[in-house]
């Protein structure tokens, strides 16, 4: 994904960073000498598939619990670092209705509230870096849903998972594009990326067999087609790092370049406009 370049110096913070998407990306940035911190929810699991890769910090971390967000923010402003990157990678698809402790709806709470939330805290790291990158993962599948502001926790309207997600997923997309044009004049880009159709991950584990045959199906119509979970990884990877985008920020992007956020002839012409 690097290629000869390296991230020696250069801290790194990853959500999700030991499955998946944010593994791969993980491995890549740690193999070029970045030092990166995971958060994960589950510290045996990320130990155990992250044991013997250099250059890499675990901790806990759930985005669904507000305390323990801040918890994983203090434990990283006290090393006293600058947070160079920031990869808010995490995320659940398509589950069935649950809330949390708040009764904010999981989907938006850990896809997108969590991360608000850790960015917030991490600020002055951000800030200290002089030159951050916070990188958003988001989705085609935003083109489901924008965010409806009246009713974002499902309160009033039907449950619908796959609405649920989209939101979540447009909301990751409109942050990067707010926080670029707040963070910038600080030193602190934004992007969001989508990765895409990637089979091989823990993120489809909600799905049916029947569902999960409908959405290959529908991942086959798209022309880009399925990519591995390496390929998956390596726009956030570009994102994260690529001298391209220097003085660049509130883009979207995908195959390791920037793209349009909704093509004008795409079928669901809802999320990020």
């Amino acid at each position: 994904m690097l290629g000869d370049r390296r991230l020696d110096g250069l801290h790194v913070v990853i959500t999700g960073g030991s499955a998946g998407v944010g593994l791969e990306t993980t491995r890549a940035c740690a193999g070029a000498g970045a030092h990166v911190r995971v958060g994960a929810r589950s510290l045996a699991k990320a130990q155990a598939v992250l044991a013997g890769v250099a250059n890499v910090e675990i901790d806990s971390l759930d985005l669904a619990d507000p305390a323990s967000i801040d918890a994983f923010a203090a434990r990283t402003l006290l090393s006293g670092h600058p947070v160079h990157v920031l990869l808010n990678n995490a995320g659940i698809m398509a589950v069935p209705l649950s809330r949390d402790a708040r009764g904010f709806e999981s989907q938006l709470a850990t896809n997108h509230l969590g991360h608000f939330q850790l960015t917030a805290r991490l600020w002055p790291a951000l800030v200290a870096a002089r030159r951050a990158r916070v990188v958003n993962l988001s989705s085609r599948g935003h083109a489901r849903s924008a965010v409806d502001l009246e009713d974002a926790h499902f309160i009033r309207r039907p449950y619908d998972k796959w609405i649920a997600y989209g939101q979540s997923k447009t909301a990751n997309a409109l942050f990067a594009l707010a926080l670029d044009a707040r963070g910038a004049a600080s030193g602190v880009r934004a992007f969001s990326v989508h990765p895409g159709a990637i089979i091989e991950t823990g993120l489809s584990s909600s799905l049916s067999p029947d569902e999960m045959r409908a959405a290959v199906e529908a991942a086959r119509k798209v022309p880009a087609g399925f990519k591995s979970v390496g390929e998956g990884a390596a726009t956030s990877v570009w994102c994260a790092t690529s001298p391209q985008l220097e003085d660049r920020g509130g883009v979207y992007c995908e195959d390791c370049d920037i793209a349009i956020a909704v093509p004008a002839d795409h079928p669901e012409p809802r999320g990020v406009r």
